[in-house]
């Protein structure tokens, strides 16, 4: 089992930076690759980020490359999000996952072992 807890959201105005913590515990976080997904209101789960087990390699849904970017720390047991120049439509609740199978992770949720409860990012206009 891994436990994944979420931290690091809020309320911010658009333009604004947010960096979301997912810290992991539980089993070797190494052997994980991680993901960032995010569920807005009404809609369904969409895939953000997801990187390698090692941190090597990243992937990005299209929408955010260039703004956001993930990052582990294999040492502190914990992925990071850094999300730069929010806009409204980046607002939902954002999940992290864990991932046993794929080395390089996966862009589809029922790929994912693990998740986190969730994290509210809201971008005001």
């Amino acid at each position: 089992q891994v436990q994944l807890v979420e931290s690091g959201g809020g309320l911010v105005q658009a333009g604004g930076s947010l960096r979301l913590s997912c810290a992991a515990s539980g089993r070797t976080f190494s052997n994980y690759a991680m993901g960032w997904f995010r569920q807005a209101p009404g809609k369904e789960r969409e895939f953000v980020a997801t990187i390698s087990r090692s941190g090597g390699s990243t992937l990005y849904v299209d929408s955010v490359k260039g703004r956001f970017t993930i990052s582990r720390d294999n040492a502190k047991n914990t992925v990071f999000l850094q999300m730069n120049s929010l806009k409204p439509e980046d607002t939902a609740v954002y999940y992290c996952a864990a991932d046993r199978t794929f080395v390089y992770g996966s862009v589809r949720s029922n790929e994912y072992d693990y998740w986190g409860q969730g994290t509210q990012v809201t971008v005001s206009s």
